[in-house]
């Protein structure tokens, strides 16, 4: 069944996810690419086909190579190719994401927050947040990824 573009139907609530996901790709300290990784992470677990396409794009461009994008899925088997705060910021996301399951555990919160510090950890979950809402938007409305046969 197709599925209405949610921009046109809800302009106001198009805008204001459009400005969770301004501040979070430009308004906190998180490095770009660091951003696009939770947002590559968390869009695999929730299975939105659309933003894994758009940011195994966005890491692509941004000089991460393929054989790395390629195991983002299992970065804990591949650690060695994840520095400290890709691994964190990582483990955080799958942490929040799976919030239900989690409940975002005190062990998992104290070592993020031994890598991010306080102001940068908030920062880092509403870039996840932010993810999460906007996937559940996408596989809700069937958004298509840009990938072309």
């Amino acid at each position: 069944m197709k599925r209405p573009n949610w921009f046109q139907i809800s302009a106001e609530g198009g805008k204001a996810m459009g400005a969770m996901h301004h501040y979070a790709t430009t308004m906190t300290n998180l490095p770009a690419e660091l951003i696009h990784l939770v947002f590559l992470r968390v869009s695999q677990i929730n299975g939105c086909a659309h933003c894994i396409d758009i940011h195994t794009r966005d890491l692509i461009k941004s000089g991460m190579s393929v054989e790395k994008i390629v195991l983002i899925p299992v970065w804990r088997e591949a650690a060695y190719l994840f520095p400290d705060v890709e691994r964190a910021a990582l483990s955080w996301a799958e942490e929040v994401t799976r919030i239900s399951e989690t409940h975002a555990s005190d062990e998992a919160y104290s070592a993020a927050l031994s890598v991010f510090g306080e102001k940068d950890l908030v920062e880092l979950t509403i870039v996840i947040a932010t993810m999460n809402a906007i996937n559940r938007m996408g596989i809700s409305y069937r958004m298509k990824p840009l990938a072309k046969a």
